[in-house]
């Protein structure tokens, strides 16, 4: 039996923030999904300025590596600069 596989099976929003967060040194994130195949994620670096959208999920790919496509089947992306993200946030919470 492959231990590696089964340790795939039980990916968490957790597990993937941690993926994240060590892949892309200085990246805040936040992911949710409830049915442990399906995540959404918004990922705060600034390191993403002046990419495109497709340069930024790039490089969230290349953190989770082996993991997208197989134990994460989909993973909806929102990736922001500090500044942007900033801009996102209600007058309020700022």
């Amino acid at each position: 039996m492959d231990d590696r596989r089964d340790d795939d099976a039980m990916m968490t929003p957790e597990r993937i923030k941690a993926m994240i967060e060590h892949g892309i040194a200085g990246a805040e994130a936040v992911v949710d999904g409830d049915d442990g195949v399906h995540f959404a994620a918004s990922i705060v670096y600034d390191g993403f300025e002046g990419l495109n959208a497709v340069k930024r999920h790039q490089l969230v790919y290349k953190a989770l590596g082996e993991h997208m496509g197989q134990a994460i089947h989909a993973l909806s992306l929102q990736t922001y600069t500090r500044e942007e993200w900033q801009r996102q946030q209600p007058r309020a919470a700022r």
